[in-house]
């Protein structure tokens, strides 16, 4: 059986497990082709990826099929990739997850708006968008309705915690939070007001404390319009790249472990990085059509559910060694899977036909090398005030 029918078939599998059903069975091929030359070819080039398709139609007419499903208003990802995606991550199901709202920049011309479950030092899109703009501050009218998707496909899980920038900062937003019953921990800009009761307004700034310090207030009211209460961590880290001012705003309040709640919004950069250069050449695709790209979207989020279910279960069943030569796991869940992808088709061994992502917290985290394996930050001296 030729490698990518092998991967075909699997992927085709996990298709008809989670029940997803395109409105017409050739567009369900294309994209099943798609997501196996993807994987094969590790990159996005609609030629390259013809090759892997077998058949004696011309290579031209084959490239054309998947440009032709891209730009197919017929197929609306967002009827059919929530299907998959709650059946992969059925496992998470009433456990405590945390989210990501980021963007990223595409060809100068394009913002990809993007909600992530952050999980195991990566995020899973659940949901996005493409919108024409060089700058990545968007307005809350741009990126609403993307979190209305998310929540309609979260909607089983008992506690979701959504982290974010500080370009994401709108009462509008902390209103639609609290519409969802979600939690929030989001980070503020330094000129946003504070109101303390019985003290007047004055500007973020000039609440941060000493460097190493943190503080933490509690029910107090932001901006003019005094949204709140809500809850502030504040400090001055010292990181690798020089002193940080992190000030963050939660529904919830905050003490030292809401940082390392914030933190973990980093996860949706590398989830970037595997879009892009550190994974399937994105920005290669040459595809300036914004639902095209939004299509595009659905194929890349199905291989990296497939890629990170295939790593947790190389990992889990002790087969790492094979794929990554470090003593301690050196690779993301991703890109190990994406490696015993090709080992066990060179060796003819038979690919985990499933998705499953464990619900318990990483027994193996990634270490890739000592100098990287540090804190994020320290704190010397913190101290609270309620209102």
């Amino acid at each position: 059986m030729p490698e990518s029918l092998q991967l075909y078939r699997t992927i085709s599998g996990l298709l008809l497990n989670a029940r997803v059903r395109f409105h017409d069975i050739r567009c369900q091929a294309t994209f099943l082709w798609a997501v196996t030359g993807l994987i094969m070819e590790q990159g996005i080039h609609l030629g390259q990826w013809s090759k892997y398709r077998p058949g004696f139609t011309k290579q031209a007419s084959r490239e054309r099929r998947f440009s032709r499903w891209m730009h197919n208003h017929r197929i609306n990802v967002f009827d059919l990739y929530p299907r998959l995606f709650r059946y992969a991550l059925r496992d998470l199901v009433g456990t405590d997850i945390y989210l990501a709202l980021d963007t990223s920049q595409l060809f100068d011309r394009f913002i990809l708006i993007r909600v992530a479950l952050v999980y195991r030092g990566r995020a899973i899109p659940v949901c996005w968008s493409i919108i024409t703009g060089e700058s990545s501050t968007i307005e809350y009218d741009k990126y609403w309705y993307v979190l209305w998707r998310a929540q309609t496909i979260l909607f089983e899980y008992r506690r979701c915690t959504l982290l974010a920038d500080r370009g994401f900062v709108d009462q509008k937003l902390f209103a639609l939070l609290r519409d969802f019953g979600w939690h929030w921990r989001i980070r503020l800009k330094d000129s946003i007001l504070v109101q303390r009761p019985g003290k007047e307004a004055i500007r973020l700034s000039r609440l941060l404390p000493a460097k190493g310090q943190a503080l933490f207030l509690r029910k107090i009211w932001l901006t003019k319009h005094c949204f709140g209460p809500v809850h502030l961590a504040l400090a001055q880290i010292q990181t690798a790249k020089g002193v940080q001012k992190w000030a963050i705003v939660s529904d919830e309040p905050t003490d030292l472990n809401t940082f390392d709640e914030y933190g973990l919004r980093f996860d949706i950069e590398e989830n970037f990085l595997d879009d892009k250069s550190g994974g399937f050449q994105l920005e290669s695709s040459e595809l300036f059509d914004s639902q095209a790209l939004v299509r595009l979207g659905m194929i890349m989020a199905t291989a990296t559910l497939y890629l990170v279910s295939t790593g947790l279960a190389v990992v889990s069943r002790n087969l790492r060694p094979l794929v990554d030569a470090h003593w301690k796991r050196g690779l993301s869940y991703f890109q190990i899977g994406w490696r015993w992808i090709k080992f066990a088709l060179t060796n003819s061994l038979t690919l985990f036909d499933f998705l499953a992502f464990d619900p318990r917290p990483d027994p193996h985290r990634v270490i890739a090398s000592k100098r990287f394996d540090k804190p994020r930050f320290s704190i010397d001296a913190y101290s609270t005030q309620v209102a």
